[in-house]
């Protein structure tokens, strides 16, 4: 074999790999993208689930009444979030709308809450099948301290995204002189001169 075919071969032989290397690696990532997506389209259903379970729990069901919960709780989540408005990021600011636009607005809330009150009285009474009028309130105030837990929780994600990674607290003037977060002297860097020490007095 001449020097040019063998040159020819290793050639040949590189791009086989990389394209052999390519392939695998195209392959890896739209796996990774499929199983990241079925995790989102499932963290709902996940969550209704796991706040079910809690709820379930913290009233001390059996399991026969536990599974039927759960399964109507989860079916009640569902539902509410069929209900929730659709397309958010068109909203406008109330400052920019006509008269006409709020109106609709004001009344496309009525329509809402009213579908949300006929949802939770339908579920009310599926609940009471299997639990007492007291365990439903219980379910109630057991839902709404999970939706203000979650709640805190995205605010406080989105307070600590807002604050850059290395950045005093306080604002950008924070540690500087005369800004906040100074020192006792306000920020003014005060230089003490280094004492003298006299010379011992001889004796005349």
């Amino acid at each position: 074999m001449t020097k040019t075919m063998k040159k020819v071969f290793r050639i040949l032989l590189t791009t086989v790999m990389m394209v052999a290397f390519s392939t695998a690696v195209s392959a890896q990532d739209n796996n990774a993208a499929q199983q990241h997506s079925k995790k989102q389209r499932m963290s709902r259903e996940q969550m209704a689930e796991m706040q079910a379970k809690h709820i379930s729990r913290q009233l001390a069901l059996d399991d026969a009444t536990s599974q039927k919960f759960v399964e109507t709780f989860s079916a009640y989540q569902k539902e509410v979030w069929a209900l929730r408005p659709q397309g958010k990021g068109k909203h406008q600011k109330k400052s920019e709308m006509t008269d006409a636009e709020v109106e609709k607005s004001i009344q496309d809330q009525f329509d809402h809450s009213q579908k949300i009150l006929t949802l939770r009285q339908d579920y009310y009474k599926k609940y009471s099948k299997f639990l007492t009028p007291k365990q439903i309130q219980r379910v109630y105030e057991l839902e709404k301290q999970s939706m203000n837990r979650l709640s805190k929780r995205g605010k406080g994600n989105a307070a600590g995204r807002g604050n850059a990674p290395g950045r005093p607290k306080g604002g950008p003037n924070a540690g500087k002189p005369g800004g906040p977060g100074k020192g006792k002297h306000d920020g003014k860097f005060q230089h003490r001169q280094p004492k003298t020490q006299k010379a011992p007095e001889t004796n005349k």
